[in-house]
């Protein structure tokens, strides 16, 4: 998936290596906590911090995976898992359907940058 985000609404989060590769970090945008990843293959993915299920603000702590191709997420409390690139849940565990959100996040310089005025789980339901 390619991710296009406006220069002029990024936001500068931390540096690509203050990211532990293949666990999470938590970062705080106004009321907004959100979970960043950094993958074994370089990939960024940003998801809420919040456990829909629950509504902990638990996902960085979170084990990293894969289910088929899709990198995944399986939250640290009930063990549902999600794909990072969409937010949807791939294994409710028998709990009703419940996604993340998701926003556009790059590397650029080093640096990794999030665009919070767009929502990568709006552009996905927009484009199907």
């Amino acid at each position: 998936m390619t991710i296009t985000a406006d220069v002029e609404t990024l936001v500068r989060v931390c540096a690509v290596s203050d990211l532990e590769v293949e666990r999470g970090s938590a970062a705080l945008f106004g009321s907004t906590q959100i979970a960043l990843f950094r993958l074994a293959d370089g990939t960024l993915h940003a998801v809420s911090n919040r456990d829909p299920y629950t509504g902990a603000q638990v996902m960085s702590r979170g084990i990293v995976g894969t289910r088929d191709d899709a990198p995944t997420i399986a939250s640290p409390l009930h063990k549902q898992v999600f794909d990072l690139r969409t937010g949807l849940c791939l294994d409710t565990k028998g709990a009703e359907p419940a996604s993340l959100r998701v926003w556009a996040v790059v590397e650029r310089d080093g640096d990794v940058l999030l665009d919070l005025t767009q929502e990568l789980t709006q552009v996905v339901a927009e484009a199907a």
